[in-house]
C-alpha cells in the first residue's frame, strides 16, 4: 500500500488536506482519499442516484490518471462526491477523449462527515487493458469552494500551471 498526499497549486486555497491510499493486488486497483479540515470552505455536492456524467471537474472532483510506462495512451478517471463518475481513454496528451463505453457503472463509496470527506474505490483493471506488470499514476483533485473558484491538487506539479494530464505527473508506480 502507498500513502500519497496532494499539494495544491497556488494560492489562495481552502484550509484542507488531501491524503489517501493506493494499492495494486494483481490486476486489482484500490485507492482511498480522505479530504479533512475546513470542509465548509469547500462546495461539496449532494449525494444523488450516481451517474455517468461529463464535465465533473468543472465541480469538486476526485481523479486519477493511469498510463502505462513507454505508451502515449492513457486513462482518466473522474469520481464525484456526489456520486456520478466517468472514465476516458486518451490516445495520447490531451487527444483523442473517449468515454470508456465498456464500463456501465463505477462504483464507490463516499462518507462525508463535518471535517474529513472519504471516498474509496476499487477496480478491476482488466475492464481497461490487459495485465500491465507496471503502471504510472497521477493523482489529483479539482476542489470549489464557496465562493465558486476552483483549484487544483496534485501529487506533484511539474508545469508552470496545474496540468493533471502531463505525464511527468504520473509519479506513483504500481
Amino acid at each position: 500500500m502507498t500513502a500519497f498526499s496532494l499539494q495544491p497549486f497556488g494560492d489562495p486555497h481552502p484550509d484542507i488536506t488531501i491524503t489517501g491510499t493506493l494499492e495494486r493486488e494483481g490486476n486489482q486497483l484500490a485507492i482511498a482519499y480522505t479530504v479533512s479540515g475546513h470542509l465548509d470552505q469547500v462546495m461539496i455536492p449532494s449525494p444523488s442516484l450516481p451517474t455517468r456524467q461529463f464535465d465533473l471537474w468543472e465541480a469538486t472532483c476526485l481523479e486519477f490518471f493511469l498510463g502505462q510506462p513507454h505508451q502515449p495512451h492513457y486513462w482518466e478517471f473522474n469520481l464525484s462526491p456526489a456520486g456520478h463518475w466517468n472514465v476516458f481513454h486518451l490516445e495520447a496528451y490531451r487527444q483523442g477523449l473517449q468515454e470508456v463505453e465498456g464500463i456501465t457503472e463505477l462504483p464507490f463509496h463516499v462518507h462525508h462527515q463535518q471535517t474529513a470527506l472519504t471516498l474509496s474505490l476499487t477496480f478491476d483493471l482488466n475492464q481497461i487493458m490487459v495485465a500491465s506488470p507496471t503502471l504510472g499514476v497521477g493523482i489529483c483533485a479539482v476542489i470549489q469552494s464557496h465562493e465558486q473558484s476552483l483549484t487544483y491538487w496534485a501529487l506533484c506539479h511539474p508545469g508552470s500551471e496545474a496540468d493533471f494530464h502531463r505525464r511527468d505527473s504520473f509519479i506513483l508506480g504500481l
